[in-house]
């Protein structure tokens, strides 16, 4: 398993991969500056375990590399690491499959704690299942709270607010509620939870 940083801009890259390092030592993470090397990489460095992708790219228009990798790697999770602003392109980067947008005006700390959290394993979130194999719907403290200000129609500005953390590491918390449950989108977590019994009436 490999993760793979895709950016034409080498000093964006290495610091990415530099990030990459610091939060997950040992880690195999290979260095892409275009989308057209990808399968080459892939067959020498292994399966990806996520994708860091910049969204300018000289073989890519628009959102073109998101759709790209979702169709070729959908399990995958898929991080756009842009230095376009969020309001221009999130709602249509999320659209195509890509789990977080960061924007690299960020800064490092903020970039760094985002891809911890994508990378930590499910376990380490506890168990997705029962001993039947059935999905448990066990949710952690956050993820209980996450639901709860989702349903007061909270923004992730305002929830980032509320809990003391980034805009990016509500999206990150976010992805992860909606993997959990199965879903992807907010409408559908509430639906679900409603239906579940994870909200009070």
């Amino acid at each position: 398993m490999a993760i793979y940083v895709i950016d034409d801009h080498p000093l964006m890259r290495e610091a990415v991969v530099m990030l990459l390092r610091r939060v997950r030592p040992g880690s195999d993470v290979v260095e892409l500056s275009q989308l057209s090397e990808l399968d080459r990489a892939v067959a020498s460095k292994g399966e990806p375990e996520l994708f860091c992708l910049d969204l300018k790219l000289p073989d890519t228009v628009g959102i073109s590399g998101v759709k790209l990798l979702k169709g070729l790697f959908p399990d995958v999770p898929l991080a756009v690491i842009s230095a376009t602003p969020a309001a221009d392109v999130e709602e249509w980067c999320r659209e195509a499959g890509a789990d977080v947008y960061i924007e690299k005006s960020a800064g490092a700390s903020e970039i760094a704690t985002a891809l911890r959290a994508m990378l930590l394993t499910d376990s380490q979130f506890g168990d997705l299942e029962d001993g039947e194999g059935k999905v448990d719907t066990k949710l952690s403290k956050r993820q209980k709270q996450l639901i709860v200000m989702l349903d007061e129609g909270l923004s992730n500005r305002d929830i980032a607010e509320r809990l003391g953390i980034s805009e990016h590491t509500v999206k990150v918390h976010l992805w992860r509620l909606f993997r959990r449950l199965g879903v992807k989108s907010r409408t559908q977590t509430l639906h679900f939870a409603r239906m579940n019994g994870l909200l009070s009436s």
